[in-house]
Formats: structure tokens, C-alpha cells, sequence
């Protein structure tokens, strides 16, 4: 041999120097791979090639011995991957069986009529021992065990890796998201995520074949019961045709060794099913199969109980033996309480450990910078008022407080802060007070099981109940028993609940307060989530032309007068022209109005789309013209105080005489005295809405009520 193919032999793990028997058999002994297809090979030539008795009996006992190691196996991995070659191994124990079933069947048929050693000595004492000198009973134990292995377990085991198989693939594209997820997030990394995900594939491969192999055991169980059937008909032909045997001779030979060899193989194939059985019920499951029952079947001491007094009442029956039953009772009873008091005990334990941790620890002083938050809207309330936040019989206070915040979002543009609710045990039982960052702004009381109850025309109640005032806006209102509902409204009364009440007078409060609850932080945060198309305009504005600080001082001076700023586009660009000629807040922020004329024209417009005026008269116009004094953008008005009680008299009586018409008009004014006139009414009627006439939208309807 040359050189060349000395070297190449030796490369592929073979040195055909000690190509010897003892060579060859100390390669194959370190070749793992080698042993498998040399076992492989082995099984094929016993389907082919006749075995010796002897050779029959030792591989028998491996059959048996091979099944066993399965189960062994099955009962102590802690998840069903670590045994992920079980289809591999069921094929070959499957591939084994059958092919020792064959060559038991050629010693059978060929042997059979020299005795009962004819195949080996392990069928002879298998059959010798379960029929017990009577074939009958042979065949009908083979018949049970072939039921139980192929009806029961088989089945039971074959629909399980089904619908695990099914269920593990459908998961599949939820969890690779999962992990997708997790690596994104930063939850695990780049290593831990190919772990998991050949994990997963591994999982998935191993269950679909778990399908397929649980046919295995099917087909066995079926070929085993043709098996013997066709050595007890073929050898009960051959010995009495060929070997001169009696028919009950022939039966009684020919029947112990079949029998005898069904059941050699059915207790092995019994064996691996129900190891196939462990192996895919135990999906889900973490630990070995001793833990996993033990542990769960131990969990619940009542369980045992209960267990111990149905025994203990079966022993009791008459014609039941009694000893098994109380024996049963009383050591199911025992585990059980042993159960419990070591469950209390570690219960105890912990608790105490718990304990003395907490009492270890050290008192963390709280921080000086605690005591210097404040909230910025809380509700206190009187303890009478707690089913209002956490009863069931009425609607939840919270859930109006959160539509509440949206509502005025969408109305205003403006974030609400979030309300803390406090119960204060110094307030009456039914009072609640409103504080904006710390001061009290509003307060009143509430009925839980009461109706508030108004009257449109803001006349008094004529219903028996407490008479109040309603705390938003001051109206009289008289709260009655919930059982007056249908007669209140009958009379054409407003009907409130109390956690409406409440969230009404938030409302007006909130809407007082808008513009010293938009801070800084809130402003940029609106700027900040304007869109893509505007984000030029904020850049080109700040801080290049104005200030974040100045924009919120426009959007808090339109906020004052209630006006929505959820048009902030059209607010940036109203800025953006005015600052171009003016750096006065007051100028721009005037500027701004103008530019959100529509808007305002429809926010004070009645039912009809008509926008009621009450105008000033030119005289008035000129004695605030003439009142102003300061140089610039800096003016003030300095009126003499006859004259502004003359002018805060007129416009009282004129707008009070308005309302009595059901009318709300706004009061009209010339650009240049429209805020100062506002700074005057708005501390005696804050409610009246002024507006200048470059506020006026070219397409409104007015409709002119009266002059001042």
C-alpha cells in the first residue's frame, strides 16, 4: 500500500496496521459513531441471517435492559430537550424488537417441536411463567397487555405530541417576536438571544418529530400482535403437518413459545411507550418527574385530607375490608397534617425573617427636597366622601377626573396636571376643598346618597331637602333623596349627581387657573410634540426672536380669557409676525388674537351662529383714549375713580339686564383700550368676554344688543 493511501486510511480514523478482529473492535470502541452503525448493521443482519438460541437470549435481556434505560432516563431529565435523540432511540429499540421478533419466529416455526427451550431459555421461562401450564391464560395476558399498550398509552401518547407538535409551531412566531423584543429593549444580548433561539428551534423540531415517532410504538404494538398470531396459526400447521404432532400437542408447544415471545417483546415495547408517554406529557413541565408530582400532588394538605375521610368512610361500609382502607386513611391523614405544620411552620419562618430584616434595616430619613414638592391641584375631602372615589354604588369620582382631563385637552389645548385626592380628617364629614399648588381656591359640600338640584331660571327650590348654593357657580340649589330623581326633572329641574358636582367645580376651577398651572416644562412639552411640518417655524422663533418664557406668557395671557390655544400652529405664526415689529407681550399677544378670529368668533357665538355685541360708544373709547398715560408700549390708565364706578355701574346693569334675556354678549372695543378695559372688568366680571374689533372674522353674523 503507498504512502498516499496509508495516510489517507489513517485520516478517517482507521489504521489499517491492526486491521485485526481485536483491532477492528478496539476502533469501533472509540468511535461512538462507529458503534451506532455497527449496532445498526448488526440489527439488519439478524432480519436476515438466522440467530442462535444462545445469541437470542442475551439479546433479548439487552432488549429489556434498553427499554429500561429509556424509562430511567425519561423519569429523571428535568425538561424534555435534554433527551431530544428520543425519536432516534424509539426507532432503534422499535427496529431491535422487530427484528429479535423475527428471528425468534424462524426458531419457533423451525425448532418448535423439539421443546419448550426450542427459542432460548428467556421466551421459555416468559411463557412458562405467565401461563402457568395453561396457554389460555397466556393468550389472554399478551391479549391484555397488547390492549393496554396499544388503546392506551400509544393512543394517549400519539394525540399529545400531536397537539404539542401543532401548538409548539403555531407559538413559534410569537415567541421568535418575544425574543426580538427582549434584544431590542436590551432586556438580553446577542449571545443570550442565539441561545434562546435555538432553543426554540430545537424545542420545535423535537416535538414535530415526537409526532412522527410516536407511530413508532403503534406500528409495534400492531405488528406485534400479527407477529404472534401468524407463529401460533404457522406453527400449529407445520407441527402437524410436518413434524408429526397432535393437534393439542401442536397448539399447546407452538402456543407457549409464541405467547411466550409476544410477551418478551411486549414488555420492552410497553416500557419504551411508557417512556414515550412521560416524555410528552412532561412538556411545560420543569424538574424530574419525581419533583414535578411530588411536589404538586403534596402542595394542597386538603387534598389529603379529603383523601383520608372518603377512605376512612369506605371502611366503614359493610362487606368491605376494613384493615386497608384505615390503614389508607390513616397515613394519607398523617402526610397531610405533616404537611400542614411544616407549611405553617415555613410560613412562620419567613415571616419572621421578613420581620427582623425589616427591623435590621436601617429608618431612611426622608429627604429635605420632599418637603419642598408641591402638587400642583389636590382635592381634600371629608371621610363621608370616600365611596366617591372607591364604592361601587356610584359612579367613580377618578373616571370622571380623567375624562375631565381630556375633555378640557381637547378644548383648550391645555394639559391638565393630575388631581391628588387626600381625605383630611380636619374637614366636616362632608366637605371637600379644591387647592391650586398649595392655596385654597375652592370648597363647598357634597351628599353621597343626594341629588343636587337646580333651576334653570335661578329661582329657589320648591322641594323639601337642604337648601345650598351650588359651589361653581353660585346658584341656589337644594340637595334631595335620590327617591325625588323622577319629580325634579318632571318639573323641569336640573338633576346632579355629587361626583358631578364635584367635577364641575374642578372645572371652573381649572379654567381660572390655566393660565398658572402652564408652566415652563409644559410649554416646551407642547412645542415639542407640534409636528414635523412646523418644527422650522419653532426653530426660526426660539430663542433667535423670543424666548420659551415668552411664549408661555402669550399662551397664559390667552389662557386667562379662555381662550383655546390647541391652535398652537397658528399661535407660533401669529408670534412669528408680530415679533418682527414689536418685542411688547402685550402686542403680540393682542396680534395673536387677531389672527385666531375665527376661533373666537365661534367659541362666543350663540345657538343661531350670531355673535351678540354690546359695543362701546365712541365717547367711552375716547375717555379711555384719553385716561392712558405712560410713553410707548408702557401705558397705563389712570381714570378718575367717579368715572370708572360710573362705567363699572353701566356695564353691570347692561350686561345683568342681557342675561335676563338669556342672553351672553361679548363687549365690543377699539384694538387700542381692549386691554385695559379688560383689566378693569375682569375684577368685577371676570365672566364678560372683550374682544376688539380686529377680533371681528370677516364672515361673522353680529348681532348688536346695545351700546355702553
Amino acid at each position: 500500500m503507498s504512502e498516499t493511501t496509508a495516510a489517507t486510511a489513517k485520516a478517517g480514523g482507521f489504521n489499517l496496521a491492526n486491521l485485526t478482529a481485536g483491532g477492528v473492535m478496539g476502533q469501533i470502541a472509540k468511535r461512538g459513531d462507529l458503534a451506532l452503525a455497527f449496532g445498526i448493521l448488526t440489527i439488519v443482519i439478524v432480519l436476515i441471517l438466522p440467530l442462535p438460541s444462545m445469541l437470542l437470549d442475551f439479546a433479548l435481556a439487552l432488549s429489556i435492559t434498553f427499554s429500561v434505560l429509556i424509562l430511567m432516563t425519561s423519569l429523571f431529565i428535568q425538561k424534555p430537550l435534554e433527551f431530544s435523540a428520543f425519536p432516534t432511540v424509539l426507532l432503534i429499540a422499535t427496529m431491535l424488537r422487530l427484528s429479535l421478533n423475527l428471528a425468534s419466529t424462524r426458531l419457533i416455526l423451525g425448532h418448535g417441536h423439539e421443546g419448550a427451550s426450542a427459542a432460548g431459555h428467556v421466551i421459555e421461562a416468559f411463557g412458562g411463567f405467565v401461563m402457568q401450564g395453561n396457554f389460555v391464560i397466556g393468550v389472554i395476558v399478551f391479549a391484555i397487555l397488547v390492549i393496554v399498550n396499544f388503546v392506551v398509552i400509544t393512543k394517549g401518547s400519539g394525540r399529545i405530541a400531536e397537539v404539542a407538535a401543532r401548538f409548539t409551531l403555531d407559538a413559534m412566531p410569537g415567541k421568535q417576536m418575544a425574543i426580538d423584543a427582549d434584544l431590542s429593549a436590551g432586556l438580553i444580548d446577542e449571545t443570550t438571544a442565539r441561545t434562546r433561539r435555538t432553543e426554540l428551534e430545537n424545542e420545535s423540531s423535537f416535538f414535530g418529530s415526537m409526532d412522527g415517532a410516536s407511530k413508532f410504538v403503534r406500528g409495534d404494538a400492531v405488528a406485534g400482535l400479527l407477529i404472534t398470531f401468524i407463529n401460533v396459526i404457522g406453527g400449529i400447521i407445520i407441527g402437524v403437518a410436518q413434524n408429526d404432532l397432535s393437534f393439542a400437542d401442536a397448539a399447546q408447544t407452538y402456543t407457549l413459545l409464541t405467547v411466550g415471545d409476544g410477551l418478551v417483546s411486549q414488555i420492552p415495547a410497553l416500557i419504551v411507550s411508557i417512556a414515550a408517554g412521560l416524555l410528552v406529557t412532561k412538556a411545560g413541565v420543569e424538574g424530574a418527574a419525581d419533583e414535578a408530582l411530588f411536589d404538586q400532588l403534596s402542595g394542597y394538605p386538603q387534598a389529603l385530607g379529603m383523601s383520608s375521610f372518603v377512605m376512612g368512610a369506605m371502611a366503614l361500609l359493610p362487606g368491605l375490608p376494613a384493615i386497608p382502607f384505615l390503614l389508607l386513611s390513616g397515613g394519607a391523614g398523617g402526610l397531610a397534617y405533616h404537611l400542614w405544620s411544616s407549611r405553617r411552620k415555613a410560613i412562620a419562618e419567613t415571616e419572621a425573617n421578613e420581620a427582623q430584616a425589616v427591623a435590621d434595616t436601617p429608618v431612611a430619613e426622608e429627604p429635605i427636597s420632599s418637603a419642598l414638592k408641591m402638587d400642583e391641584l389636590r382635592l381634600e375631602i371629608g371621610y363621608a366622601l370616600l365611596p366617591l372615589i372607591n364604592g361601587k354604588d356610584h359612579k367613580k369620582l377618578t373616571d370622571q377626573i380623567k375624562a375631565l382631563r381630556r375633555q378640557i385637552a381637547g378644548d383648550m389645548g391645555f394639559v391638565m396636571p393630575s388631581v391628588r385626592i387626600l381625605d383630611n380628617v380636619q374637614l366636616e364629614s362632608n366637605a371637600y376643598v379644591f387647592r391650586v399648588k398649595e392655596v385654597e381656591s375652592g370648597k363647598g359640600e357634597v351628599y353621597v346618597n343626594q341629588l343636587l338640584v337646580m333651576d334653570p331660571q335661578g329661582g329657589q327650590i320648591d322641594l323639601p331637602g337642604l337648601h345650598t348654593t351650588e359651589p361653581a357657580f353660585g346658584l341656589p340649589a337644594t340637595w334631595i333623596d335620590e327617591s325625588m330623581r323622577e319629580e325634579a326633572s318632571f318639573r323641569g329641574y336640573t338633576v346632579v349627581d355629587p361626583p358631578t358636582v364635584l367635577t364641575t367645580h374642578l372645572t371652573e376651577i381649572i379654567k381660572d387657573n390655566m393660565a398658572d398651572l402652564l408652566s415652563y416644562a409644559e410649554v416646551q412639552k407642547l412645542l415639542d410634540e407640534l409636528g414635523k411640518e412646523h418644527k422650522k417655524l419653532v426653530e426660526d422663533l426660539v430663542p433667535t426672536q423670543i424666548t420659551v418664557t415668552g411664549i408661555q406668557r402669550v399662551l397664559q395671557t390667552l389662557l386667562t380669557e379662555r381662550i383655546s390655544i390647541r391652535d398652537l400652529p397658528t399661535i407660533m405664526e401669529g408670534i412669528a409676525e408680530a415679533v418682527g415689529h414689536t418685542q411688547s407681550l402685550t402686542m403680540i399677544t393682542e396680534h395673536v388674537r387677531a389672527r385666531l378670529a375665527r376661533q373666537i368668533c365661534a367659541a362666543n357665538s350663540d345657538q343661531d351662529q350670531n355673535l351678540p355685541l354690546i359695543t362701546l360708544s365712541p365717547a367711552w373709547e375716547q375717555a379711555f383714549a384719553e385716561s392712558l398715560v405712560g410713553t410707548g408700549e408702557d401705558k397705563q390708565i389712570a381714570m378718575q375713580p367717579s368715572k370708572l364706578h360710573e362705567f363699572i355701574a353701566i356695564i353691570r346693569q347692561r350686561f345683568e339686564e342681557a342675561a335676563q334675556m338669556g342672553e351672553v354678549p361679548v363687549l365690543l372695543t377699539s384694538p387700542g383700550v381692549r386691554p385695559h378695559v379688560r383689566s378693569l372688568i375682569e375684577r368685577f366680571r371676570p365672566q364678560t368676554f372683550v374682544m376688539s374689533q380686529n377680533e371681528i372674522h370677516p364672515r361673522a353674523r353680529l348681532r348688536t344688543l346695545g351700546t355702553i
